[in-house]
């Protein structure tokens, strides 16, 4: 029940605040934290451990090294020792949205003769912090209204100003810096050690470094384009889930008409940031549809997927890309090479068309000239049993509503490959699953889909 107010106050699924559990630790030390915070209004909140949890105090104008200051100290709800660890931003219109950087941490005492009544006051104690030190009151004058005083001891300043530290004790960062979010990599990420893939000891942090790193070159292809998402809560092999509507963001989100669909409430991500506050809710492989959420019935990509059967050689598997790429060129269609991640590879085509349904025949129409050119060799029937001893086109992802797994997007299967564009010169030196977290940084360099937006598109 101690933490009812702070969890009550705050949506987990837009803000990446922790949420709230009480703690009881073994160690007596007691921590207590500073927050510089810039919500609606400039404070710095005053956080002292207690009892499992954070009892939190709001000071307006902070404290003062002066024990003439009689600093207003607003009792606040409670709050998990967890928060004692973000930095970090709160979305606009979130309850304190705005900027949080960490200020000061340290340990705290109550004095041996004022056991703490954080009911009545008043409260002595010393501070062993980074920028606070010595000895303080807070003194109780009315409902949540306290004051906080310092004590004369050996650390009292009539000249020293809270306002000559302005970077985090924790990232060295200014708020400018936070706000502008200089470094995309959350230092308020939940669960930063908890391994996602387990055999191949990779942890959630683990995934944030990665698309912190390849942000820049993936945001072209979430850019405006309605996403679904593969979370994984609990890591990979268990309850992964698909999450293609995402209905608690408003500022994402966008009205589709689907008939086939009755759920309409789809979301799109703005900035690179958005995809580590993805990362951060547990979505670690992103799909992507064909058009963008401005023309949502203009598609502007063909994809086919081919998907082998689990016994064929990778040999016929690429003979069967580059038949498909020499179909592309004959018809004077640009075409782009991405491995899967998986068994086959994916190719994109960038094309301007009139509407989903002309985009679905094109797409058709080449599936079913391969089939016709070589039946033995290929199919277009989704059903696995039909599929023995043959290659999969599946060029059903050229649908309104249907997705593709966006280039750079991270796969949740064995070896925490990559779906990563390839020169198609490389088709036969590349494996589908060869391209994983853990190499793909020296391939970052190359950039195989340079011309992929200023490409000339066919219609």
């Amino acid at each position: 029940m101690k933490l009812k107010d702070y969890n009550s106050k705050r949506n987990f699924n837009k803000s990446n605040e922790p949420i709230g559990k009480v703690k009881n630790k073994k160690n007596k030390k007691l921590k207590f934290v500073i927050q510089h915070h810039i919500s609606r209004k400039e404070h710095y909140d005053l956080r002292l451990e207690w009892d499992g949890v954070y009892i939190s105090f709001a000071v307006p104008k902070g404290p003062s090294f002066n024990p003439k200051d009689k600093r207003l100290a607003i009792m606040v709800e409670d709050h998990p020792l967890s928060y004692g660890n973000f930095e970090g931003t709160i979305p606009k219109g979130e309850y304190g949205g705005g900027i949080v950087m960490l200020w000061d941490k340290g340990y705290w005492a109550p004095h041996k003769e004022y056991k703490p009544n954080f009911d009545k006051g008043p409260i002595k104690f010393t501070l062993k912090g980074n920028r606070l030190k010595g000895s303080w009151t807070l003194v109780k004058f009315k409902k949540n209204n306290w004051l906080l005083i310092k004590e004369v001891d050996d650390y009292i300043s009539n000249t020293k100003k809270i306002s000559e530290f302005t970077t985090s004790i924790k990232s060295g960062r200014t708020m400018k810096e936070i706000k502008n979010k200089l470094n995309p990599l959350k230092l308020n990420i939940s669960n930063p050690d908890k391994l996602i893939f387990k055999k191949e000891k990779i942890t959630k942090k683990d995934i944030v470094n990665y698309y912190n790193l390849v942000s820049k070159k993936m945001m072209p292809f979430l850019d405006n384009r309605l996403i679904s998402t593969v979370r994984a809560p609990n890591g990979l092999n268990k309850s992964i889930f698909y999450m293609k509507h995402f209905n608690n963001n408003k500022n994402l989100g966008k009205k589709v008409v689907n008939s086939n669909d009755d759920k309409s409430d789809y979301y799109y991500i703005k900035n690179e940031q958005g995809i580590i506050d993805e990362v951060q809710m547990n979505s670690y492989e992103f799909h992507i549809w064909g058009s963008k959420q401005n023309s949502i019935n203009y598609p502007d990509i063909l994809v086919f997927d081919l998907d082998p059967d689990d016994n064929l050689n990778i040999s016929e598997v690429r003979d069967g890309v580059a038949n498909l790429k020499s179909i592309l060129d004959k018809l004077k269609l640009k075409s782009y090479l991405k491995t899967s991640g998986g068994k086959g590879y994916h190719i994109y085509v960038p094309l301007d068309t009139s509407s989903w349904k002309k985009t679905e025949k094109i797409a058709k129409d080449i599936a079913n000239l391969m089939v016709e050119n070589n039946p033995n060799k290929y199919t277009t029937n989704m059903r696995k049993q039909k599929r023995k001893g043959k290659i999969f086109i599946d060029y059903f992802r050229n649908k309104k509503g249907a997705t593709s797994v966006c280039p750079y997007s991270l796969r949740l299967k064995k070896g925490a490959t990559i779906s990563c564009p390839i020169y198609w010169k490389e088709l036969y030196t590349i494996k589908p699953n060869d391209i994983t977290i853990k190499n793909i940084k020296d391939r970052l360099k190359k950039d195989p889909w340079k011309n992929f937006f200023t490409a000339k598109k066919s219609s």
